[in-house]
C-alpha cells in the first residue's frame, strides 16, 4: 500500500517542502508588515519634532516673552507657601510653552495626513460613506 492511497495522506505530503532561510523569513516579514516604513516614518517623526520644538523654544517663546513682565513664557510661574512654612513653585510658562509646542506638531501631522489623503496615499477615514 503505498502513502498516495491512504486517505490521511496528500499530494503534497510527499514533495518536500522548500526550506526557507532564516534570512529570507525575516525579510518577509519587515515586507509583510511594513516595519521598513514605519521605522522611517518614526526617524522622520523625531526629526521633525525636534524641528518644532526648537522653533517653539527659539523663535514663539521669545516673542511672546517679549509682550510678558518676566521676559519669557518659560519662566512664569506662581509661587505658594503651605502651611508647613515650605514653598511649592507652580511652572505653569513651561507647562503653556509645551501645550504650544504639542499644538503645532499636532497641527504638522494633520497637515501631511490631508495632503496625503488627497493624493489617496493614505485612506481618509474621517469621511463618511455617504460623503465618499
Amino acid at each position: 500500500m503505498t502513502k498516495k492511497n491512504s486517505p490521511s495522506s496528500s499530494s503534497s505530503s510527499t514533495e518536500p517542502l522548500p526550506t526557507r532561510t532564516f534570512i529570507t523569513q525575516f525579510f518577509d516579514f519587515l515586507k509583510t508588515f511594513g516595519i521598513i516604513g514605519l521605522a522611517i516614518a518614526f526617524v522622520i517623526g523625531q526629526a521633525s519634532a525636534k524641528l518644532i520644538t526648537a522653533l517653539v523654544e527659539d523663535i514663539i517663546n521669545p516673542l511672546v516673552g517679549f509682550f510678558l513682565p518676566s521676559g519669557s513664557l518659560e519662566q512664569l510661574s506662581a509661587k505658594l507657601t503651605g502651611v508647613s512654612g515650605a514653598v511649592s513653585e507652580f511652572k505653569y510658562g513651561d507647562f503653556i510653552a509645551n501645550i504650544i509646542d504639542f499644538l503645532i506638531v499636532a497641527l504638522v501631522v494633520f497637515v501631511a495626513y490631508k495632503a496625503l489623503s488627497k493624493y489617496k496615499f493614505v485612506e481618509d477615514k474621517t469621511k463618511t460613506e455617504e460623503s465618499k
